[in-house]
């Protein structure tokens, strides 16, 4: 029996992704004309599936690009949007606005490749992202247990997620790839004996956008 539902979307094609820069809280844009077409065609996905197995609650962080997309997603849905700070992504410090590629240079790698180190002055580190948004998803996932939810995130939410429920180590997760505008579900079942498990039904799921005329 499934007794808790998660389903995560990625935010759409953002300027910062186009530009590759660090789109902190500061700097982000939010969606491009083809984030806000992807989002579009994912929110008619999940309205079909909404109509089959209703969702009760949705989502998103509080960056431009995560309420663009959860807008549109609530729009479809018929649903009220919650912006809540605990979903928000990583704390980039002086990093935000900043071109991804002279950051990496200078950390030699992304966030992840030297986890205990923030990536530049008055950044998260990566280890230290995963245990405090861990740590938010893990109350809000309780807060709703039984329920079915949606989730408008950035790419690391949904790491930070799968870190959490496959209780792995923080640095298994970065080898994930988490698209724009794609879907992740986990389910929380319960067998006949009381006992229960979180178990990933599907992840990064874009087959939606392929079989359409996104681009």
């Amino acid at each position: 029996m499934i007794v808790t539902e998660l389903v995560f979307v990625r935010h759409g094609e953002a300027q910062c992704n186009v530009d590759g820069i660090v789109g902190g809280p500061r700097t982000c844009t939010g969606l491009t004309d083809l984030g806000r077409r992807q989002m579009a065609v994912t929110a008619a996905q999940l309205a079909i599936e909404h109509e089959a197995a209703r969702f009760t609650h949705l989502y998103a962080g509080p960056r431009l690009r995560l309420r663009q997309s959860g807008r549109i997603l609530a729009d479809a849905l018929n649903l009220p949007l919650t912006v809540s700070t605990s979903l928000d992504g990583p704390v980039h410090g002086e990093a935000d606005g900043k071109p991804w590629h002279a950051i990496k240079t200078l950390f030699r790698g992304g966030p992840h490749a030297h986890p205990d180190r923030p990536w530049a002055p008055g950044s998260d580190t990566w280890n230290g992202y995963l245990h405090h948004a861990g740590t938010m998803l893990a109350a809000l996932i309780r807060r709703h247990e039984g329920e079915r939810l949606l989730f408008a995130v950035h790419g690391e939410t949904v790491l930070t997620a799968h870190t959490l429920l496959l209780e792995l180590r923080p640095g298994v997760t970065a080898g994930f790839t988490v698209d724009h505008a794609s879907i992740t579900r986990w389910d929380q079942h319960r067998n006949r004996f009381g006992a229960e498990r979180w178990m990933l039904a599907r992840h990064n799921d874009t087959a939606h956008l392929t079989s359409s005329s996104t681009p």
